[in-house]
């Protein structure tokens, strides 16, 4: 049985047509990628955003020296993570999904997004499931990945909360 966690990037002081709009923008995308080379190599693959809504492709690469002794029993290799993010056409909320491609991984990570208004700003929702298929270890590989991906989402809500607040300043 698959786990599930939410996690919500908040952004006070800013509406869901300027967050919408910084998902459209290629600076932003690099903005984050950078942040996270810090840590490993990651690239942005493909961004595609238009009248039709945003599509982007990201590739993760977690060193196999750096994943949990547990992980490392099964990944002969660097574990490559390959994520896509679809956001529908903009509007008063503005939904999405996320898949992610892991070769030789463990399991599958996938989950829907929800952008929408809030008395201070507006929020995005991001919902994921985990799911491993390896008798007795299943469980917490699950929760493992779902605790890294927490760090994920909350370093790239920090990169687009600062993102936002220099557009606004510039503005």
């Amino acid at each position: 049985m698959p786990r599930r966690l939410d996690y919500s990037a908040r952004y006070p002081l800013h509406t869901t047509k300027e967050v919408y709009a910084a998902l459209q923008n290629r600076d932003l995308w690099e903005a984050r990628i950078e942040e996270m080379r810090k840590h490993s190599p990651n690239d942005l693959v493909r961004l595609e955003a238009g009248d039709h809504g945003i599509e982007v492709e990201t590739r993760h690469v977690l060193p196999r020296d750096s994943l949990p002794d547990m992980a490392q029993a099964f990944m002969r290799k660097d574990m490559v993570i390959t994520r896509t993010e679809k956001y529908g056409t903009f509007g008063p909320e503005v939904t999405g999904e996320y898949t992610t491609f892991m070769p030789g991984g463990p399991g599958t990570l996938e989950g829907s997004m929800r952008l929408f208004p809030t008395e201070t700003g507006c929020t995005l929702r991001t919902s994921s499931h985990a799911t491993v298929q390896i008798p007795f270890l299943g469980r917490k590989l699950e929760q493992l990945m779902l605790v890294n991906l927490i760090d994920l989402f909350r370093a790239e809500a920090e990169v687009t909360q600062r993102w936002l607040d220099q557009q606004h300043h510039a503005a």
